[in-house]
């Protein structure tokens, strides 16, 4: 049994726990009605609460429930924004079990849901959805599904809201797709756990978004769950300037060169101790360093939420650097860097912000946090899946599987 269905069954046998959560999300939009007669209402954190969230450093903009979202019944999963170049404005792009959210939240405390994009076949868990060129690329494990293009601009016109929309396109080289990648410097998008490549990175090129064309594939490491693709400008120069992917392939991390779509090459592979299923992970800005989150190992090893740290910064050697555990038990799963600080969607736990501006010596410290996940911080499949914590102006999309959309953003 691979793990996506471990994650599904886990799912389907806590259904009765999302009800009881989503109870407990409606009272407290009831108390946001309370207070301001609207749950998009700005919530500073205060004495160590948010609207009832427990936080430190984050104050909870806004919130627009999972049903409002997906529909009657839909679980959420991951995220990604958009800024409209023309217009400045902020976009959240949600995905649920039936489909791609689309949310303007220019007005962080007030955003509106402008509509949806329903899957291209069935319903599923797993919907991810990454940008490049004004046009959203979404993928699904659902069966058939192909990957949808859609053309952001759309939003802008958007007179009654909130809409049913349809695809640009949809491509249809691979079926189902656990996750999609993309590197905005070359127009290559890269989607993995695929039905092709033996689950490896299906390449294809998206320089022109309407016109999606595949361009070859990696099966040499078989599954690949998660990747980061970057043009290297790091540390190591014999590798600069090539496109480089990083895979998190369940039990290992792999690098490989794939510049030459016709010939990717592996550069070197990395495991650790304690590997549980190595999930995701994400570059420090320049390059030196490699985070990683291992979804299972809090489950698998009874430890605290787990961060593994490699030296990337010789590519052709990478090595074990350190690794931080947070203050609690919660499942970390997708993380990214911004600057000196990891953002960390920790399902139960919430957001964690983690100052990494001391990695160099082994030093990694939580700096601020806020909990989507009111109920409690269990080892377990409920709460944050994704952050997307690259907006100019601060704000953070938060997903989470029980929520729905959480608008949050660091305190002044």
């Amino acid at each position: 049994m691979k793990f996506k269905d471990l994650i599904y069954a886990r799912l389907t046998t806590c259904k009765c726990l999302v009800l009881v959560t989503a109870l407990l999300l409606s009272c407290c939009a009831n108390d946001d009605n309370n207070q301001n007669n609207s749950n998009n209402s700005s919530f500073p954190c205060e004495n160590g609460f948010a609207n009832g969230h427990p936080c430190d450093g984050f104050d909870l903009m806004s919130h627009i429930s999972i049903e409002e979202l997906g529909g009657e019944g839909a679980v959420g999963n991951d995220s990604w924004g958009w800024t409209d170049p023309e217009t400045g404005k902020e976009y959240a792009l949600i995905g649920t079990s039936t489909s791609a959210a689309f949310v303007d939240m220019s007005d962080a405390s007030n955003p509106i849901f402008l509509g949806r994009l329903p899957t291209a076949t069935t319903n599923s868990p797993w919907r991810d959805i990454k940008v490049y060129n004004n046009h959203a690329f979404v993928v699904s494990e659902a069966n058939g599904h192909g990957m949808q293009v859609f053309d952001l601009t759309r939003l802008r016109n958007v007179e009654n809201p909130p809409e049913t929309f349809t695809a640009d396109v949809t491509y249809t080289e691979f079926g189902s797709a656990h996750n999609i990648v993309i590197n905005e410097d070359s127009g290559f998008a890269y989607a993995v756990g695929t039905t092709t490549y033996s689950g490896g990175p299906h390449f294809v090129n998206i320089q022109n978004p309407t016109s999606p064309t595949a361009a070859g594939g990696y099966a040499d490491d078989a599954y690949s769950h998660d990747a980061q693709v970057v043009t290297y400008n790091g540390p190591d120069a014999d590798h600069t300037g090539k496109e480089i992917l990083i895979g998190s392939n369940e039990n290992e991390v792999v690098i490989v060169d794939v510049t030459d779509k016709n010939n990717p090459v592996q550069i070197s592979t990395i495991n650790y101790n304690n590997i549980g299923y190595t999930h995701q992970g994400w570059f420090t800005e320049n390059m030196e360093y490699f985070l990683l989150g291992d979804e299972v190992d809090e489950i698998n090893f009874g430890i605290n939420s787990r961060t593994i740290v490699f030296d990337f910064s010789d590519l052709d050697n990478p090595v074990f650097h350190m690794e931080y555990l947070g203050p609690t038990a919660a499942i970390d799963h997708n993380g990214y860097v911004v600057g000196n600080t990891f953002y960390v969607a920790n399902y139960t736990a919430g957001v964690r912000a983690i100052d990494i501006s001391n990695i160099d010596a082994g030093i990694m410290t939580e700096s601020r946090f806020i909990d989507t996940y009111i109920p409690n911080d269990n080892t377990a499949f409920n709460g944050a899946w994704n952050i997307y914590p690259f907006f100019q102006s601060g704000n953070i999309v938060v997903s989470d599987i029980d929520g729905g959309l959480y608008i949050i953003r660091p305190s002044e």
